[in-house]
């Protein structure tokens, strides 16, 4: 008999959770005890049991049949290492009229106008758009994409780059087919523009960014990957995202040689990793990343990777292994012998593992050896095909729920 749909919310709000706690912030209990407030406050103000996943990010906004007269309630919502990114909660919003694109003089109404202003913009489309950027999109701090209500494709040229800015979320856009780019001027705040090598043409690259939000975006099929993070970047959240056809999907770290990026913290919850995907969800380097229920239904190679000691936090995840029994393994370390990586911080607590997936564990048992790769409490793994059903890019339509 099918379980209705009110009882299996009622099971999310009351299930057991695993109580594991602190980004960037000094005190871990803390952040705990705020995450937990704020699901407990979005359920007894937006009805809970009517519409909730047990998704914190999704009931604290979705439930709201106004949502687009109160669009920026979205920056109160994040949760994990990125929670703090807020965006252009505090500016103008700014409304893309025109699908068009000038790398060096952008008209207003274009979306790279609207993106390297100085002051915080809430960036909203009023109609369905594809946009083909000629050059990286180069975003100043205190913005955010708001793709809700609309259709909006950001494809077939070179894609979104986060280069030392802080403070941006990027929701609701199906980016794909990204190409590079480089080898020409390109603006980056009013008063300047610049020469700009040649781009990897990663679908979103973040490189020396701090507090970013990436929420429920579709991404696929770009050069290199689908989002990277490199250069001492940190407090970022790679949140309800769906991510196909692709090969290396995410990198979490410049280099090994690259000593910076042992402060990275980097949150992977409630995506799903689906058809097509080969490898790097994500392949990680020196800091802090906890993965979390996140559905893995496709990889050809392996899921999580890494090298130069990472920590790794997996926890209420759900891996389906492919058929082909040379790729059963969820991790990988990456050039490193198993005399070395025996004592790397990797673990998996309350993971899922189907159709054969194992998860090699290794370093330290103690959950304080994972006080900094963790940012938010986890839903049980029987639970991740509920929280993580609406990822990717939504259909959201003004007036009604989202």
């Amino acid at each position: 008999m099918a379980i209705p749909f009110s009882i299996l919310c009622l099971l999310a709000l009351l299930a057991p959770t695993f109580i594991h706690s602190s980004p960037i912030h000094k005190d871990p209990e803390l952040v705990v005890q705020q995450v937990h407030q704020s699901i407990n406050a979005s359920r007894r103000n937006l009805g809970y049991l009517s519409c909730g996943t047990g998704n914190p990010i999704d009931d604290c906004w979705r439930c709201d049949p106004n949502w687009d007269k109160n669009r920026k309630r979205l920056a109160d919502c994040a949760v994990g290492f990125g929670r703090n990114a807020i965006g252009g909660k505090n500016g103008k919003i700014y409304v893309v009229t025109d699908s068009g694109d000038d790398a060096v003089n952008p008209k207003p109404g274009t979306l790279r106008y609207g993106v390297i202003q100085d002051e915080p913009l809430w960036i909203i489309f009023p109609r369905d758009m594809v946009i083909k950027l000629k050059q990286e999109l180069m975003m100043n701090s205190f913005k955010t994409i708001d793709g809700r209500g609309a259709s909006v494709h950001i494809a077939g040229g070179p894609c979104i780059t986060i280069q030392y800015v802080t403070n941006i979320i990027i929701h609701g856009l199906d980016i794909h087919d990204c190409k590079r780019g480089g080898n020409a001027y390109v603006r980056d705040s009013p008063d300047h523009y610049g020469q700009r090598t040649i781009s990897d043409g990663d679908g979103i690259s973040i490189f020396g960014g701090s507090h970013i939000w990436i929420d429920h975006c579709s991404l696929s099929r770009c050069t290199d990957g689908l989002i990277d993070a490199i250069h001492g970047s940190t407090a970022i959240t790679i949140s309800n995202n769906y991510m196909t056809h692709h090969n290396k999907v995410m990198l979490l770290g410049h280099s090994d040689s690259y000593t910076r990026d042992k402060g990275m913290q980097v949150t992977v919850a409630f995506n799903h990793f689906g058809e097509g995907l080969v490898q790097r969800m994500p392949r990680c380097r020196h800091g802090y990343f906890h993965v979390v229920n996140n559905d893995y239904t496709h990889w050809e190679m392996y899921a999580i990777g890494g090298s130069a000691a990472p920590t790794i936090n997996s926890q209420g995840n759900r891996f389906l292994a492919p058929y082909d029994h040379t790729f059963k393994e969820v991790t990988k370390r990456e050039s490193t012998p198993r005399s070395v990586w025996k004592n790397w911080n990797w673990r998996s607590q309350g993971d899922q593992f189907l159709n054969g997936a194992f998860f090699t564990s290794s370093g330290a048992g103690a959950s304080t050896s994972y006080a900094k790769a963790s940012s938010l409490s986890a839903r049980p793994s029987s639970l991740v095909g509920l929280v993580t059903s609406g990822a990717g890019a939504l259909n959201c339509r003004k007036g009604s729920r989202c």
